[in-house]
């Protein structure tokens, strides 16, 4: 072959490698180190994808896509957040698209949107933590919580930060025996909000608070690698989130995105998620060590579109408690 035709192969090459090749922008609240590990293993089987990363609390992530959808135009191909509600909001606005022939095989229906917008990808359940060098009997409700010396030594994470506290705190108040008589004795007995579920955890095992309102995982996480917590699953119930991933209507990546949108539902990236702490959502792939059976936990119902309509006066109301 002469020279002249090498390259002319070699340049042609390029061009379909370049036109292969696709960068997709996800949009996240899960943690850094986290998604840098999901990347990763992501990009082992999909090493032509580039995959660009937002992350930031779910109020702020969804803050941004608004300033974004009101400037006209975002980078964002792919949403992965704790919140339901948020994404729910998304697709009665008419962002999602609707990915119908997503492989949802041996997936609960329950963790999926009905016209297939968003699918869960873990169970993330809200508990208790406490520090067992200061608590020396452990909790087992929420109620435990409402002594004055327990209120005044628990932190939560605020629902203006966190996806998972709005879900927390919209279960909360759907339930009878707590609403919002529970957040006021809390907070009239002197417990705080943090932001995220981070500075619960950082609080509970420093000992600067004794108790925590948190998702399970953090906790657990961090009482493996030996700080002084321990995590309770409180008998009432929990709530939980299934950190739904969903791809946006005017993505400019969609294949990349659909591909990312599989990936996250197959037996490597579950099985990925239960390594990181999480309950997976595919059947089969079993929990961390240490965790329940998911299907022993008793989960606290919800109405998540009740939970959308009540937001904005949740959020005010537990400002008002809290603080914003």
């Amino acid at each position: 072959m002469s020279l002249r035709a090498l390259l002319a192969a070699a340049l042609l090459a390029g061009t379909t490698l370049a036109a292969s090749a696709e960068t997709l922008t996800v949009y996240t609240s899960q943690p850094q180190d986290q998604m840098a590990a999901v990347i990763k293993a992501f990009n082992a089987e999909h090493p032509d994808i580039t995959v660009e990363l937002f992350r930031s609390g779910t109020t702020e992530v969804m803050a941004k896509l608004q300033a974004e959808q009101t400037a006209g135009t975002s980078p964002a191909d792919v949403v992965l957040i704790a919140d339901t509600v948020a994404m729910t909001q998304l697709k009665n606005a008419g962002r999602l698209y609707a990915f119908t022939d997503a492989p949802v095989a041996g997936i609960n229906p329950a963790v999926i949107d009905k016209d297939r917008t968003y699918f869960g990808t873990k169970l993330i359940t809200t508990g208790i933590v406490y520090n067992t060098n200061l608590v020396k009997t452990p909790p087992t409700s929420w109620k435990d919580l409402e002594s004055a010396d327990a209120a005044k030594g628990t932190i939560m994470p605020s629902p203006l930060y966190s996806g998972a506290a709005v879900i927390h705190l919209g279960t909360m108040l759907q339930q009878k025996e707590f609403g919002w008589d529970y957040y006021k004795t809390l907070a009239d007995k002197g417990a705080v909000a943090g932001q995220g579920n981070g500075t619960v955890i950082e609080a509970v095992a420093r000992g600067e608070k004794a108790y925590g309102i948190i998702i399970e995982y953090m906790a657990l996480n961090a009482q493996a690698k030996g700080s002084p917590v321990a995590f309770v699953f409180p008998k009432e119930g929990v709530s939980v989130i299934t950190q739904p991933v969903g791809i946006l209507k005017d993505s400019d990546a969609l294949e990349a995105a659909k591909t990312f949108v599989k990936w996250q539902l197959s037996k490597p990236a579950q099985e990925q998620a239960a390594a990181q702490g999480y309950f997976p959502v595919l059947e089969g792939v079993a929990p961390p060590k240490g965790y329940p059976d998911p299907a022993t936990l008793k989960v606290l119902p919800a109405d998540a579109a009740l939970m959308l309509s009540d937001d904005k006066k949740n959020k005010a109301g537990f400002a008002d408690l809290y603080g914003g």
